[in-house]
């Protein structure tokens, strides 16, 4: 399958947890590995710079918490308020949503 169809997969069978900076879509894979994908939109952040920062702070976040993810698609949406806040609390934030997937 596709990067294209796996992305489509997850969007139309996933389950979502929304919070306030980010809505996380995830749905089990057939891996043990977890798999993460990234739709910052431009429509909510306009400076690259911005969304490229939003990018590494939720690999990183995604990257330390891969133990408790396994066996997870997850995609992860960004939200009108996002772009507007410090890296420390979307840290936080996002490692709420990953323990709440955990805990599905």
């Amino acid at each position: 399958m596709s990067v294209a169809g796996e992305y489509k997969q997850v969007f139309r069978g996933g389950q979502r947890i929304k919070g306030k900076y980010f809505l996380l879509i995830f749905y089990e894979n057939q891996n043990s590995t977890p798999r993460l994908g990234l739709a910052i939109s431009k429509k909510y952040c306009r400076l690259a710079s911005k969304r490229n920062k939003i990018k590494r702070i939720i690999r990183e976040s995604f990257r330390k918490n891969k133990d408790i993810l396994s066996g997870v698609d997850v995609v992860v949406l960004n939200t009108l308020s996002t772009h507007n806040v410090t890296s420390k609390i979307l840290f936080k934030s996002i490692e709420l949503q990953w323990h709440q997937i955990k805990n599905r």
